[in-house]
């Protein structure tokens, strides 16, 4: 197993829904909150997300608009139009996406990599959440 995998955390919304049925299934060998890879409804929208931001563009069998370009340009300088090139790639994956909404996307550079900062809105529960990602040239992608 990937130490990539074990270093992702994935928070739970700030506020926790009642919600009496599952709307959203699916499962995920990666996750460590469940027992039987189950996932329902925010973890698995979370998960489906996050896959997206795994894998690198291109990398997806039959499928080459699947990934980020993150990976192929975080040893680069971020100048603004590869700044934009970023916000765009991002923005296409939020929007590839029917069960959310994105607020206002933060790209900032730290030494060893990229940080996304994004509002997510869950649009069957109208809940909102903070998502920040981390893409370190050492480590791979870490939540935050």
């Amino acid at each position: 197993m990937s130490s990539l995998f074990t270093k992702t955390q994935i928070s739970s919304p700030s506020i926790a829904p009642h919600v009496s049925s599952r709307r959203y299934r699916g499962f995920s060998t990666v996750s460590k909150h469940t027992e039987n890879f189950a996932l329902y409804d925010f973890e698995l929208i979370k998960q489906d997300l996050l896959n997206n931001f795994y894998v690198r563009q291109g990398e997806r069998l039959m499928n080459p608009t699947f990934g980020t370009i993150i990976w192929d340009i975080i040893f680069e300088p971020l100048t603004d139009e590869l700044k934009n090139a970023v916000l765009q790639n991002v923005n296409q994956i939020f929007n590839s996406d029917p069960r959310i909404r994105t607020g206002n996307i933060v790209i900032t550079p730290y030494d060893t990599g990229l940080e996304i900062q994004c509002e997510l809105v869950y649009v069957l529960y109208n809940i909102q959440q903070k998502l920040q990602m981390q893409f370190d040239q050492a480590n791979g992608l870490a939540l935050q």
